[in-house]
């Protein structure tokens, strides 16, 4: 009777941790423009036309003393290499990247903000 018992707390144990591990989501949240954030991971500095930009896994900042705010992609400005989930869109006949509701065209090696 006690091996039932043992073997029921178990299960259910077991199935406890199984439906916890399952109910686990990964929800990224992308900034809205104007949002000041302290810290970035891995920004690279773009100059565009005099003005200095960061640009960190598909988001655009500009500086604000020691702070970093969202702000739009400046048309023209470009970029080395997009992030993984850009989406390839055919529009007109022009192969176009789209990544956080950004347009980018392929121009050589790099890519350029566009607008569509």
């Amino acid at each position: 009777m006690k091996s039932v018992k043992m073997l029921v707390i178990i299960g259910m144990l077991f199935g406890g941790i199984i439906s916890v591990n399952a109910q686990k989501k990964v929800v990224k949240i992308y900034s809205k423009h104007g949002v000041v954030v302290t810290k970035i991971n891995q920004p690279k500095l773009i100059v565009h036309k005099g003005a200095k930009y960061h640009f960190a896994e598909g988001v655009w900042y500009r500086t604000r003393g020691r702070k970093y705010v969202v702000c739009a992609a400046p048309i023209g400005i470009t970029v080395r290499k997009l992030p993984r989930g850009n989406k390839i869109v055919k529009i007109n006949g022009r192969k176009l990247y789209k990544y956080k509701g950004i347009w980018y065209q392929k121009k050589g090696r790099r890519y350029i903000v566009v607008n569509v």
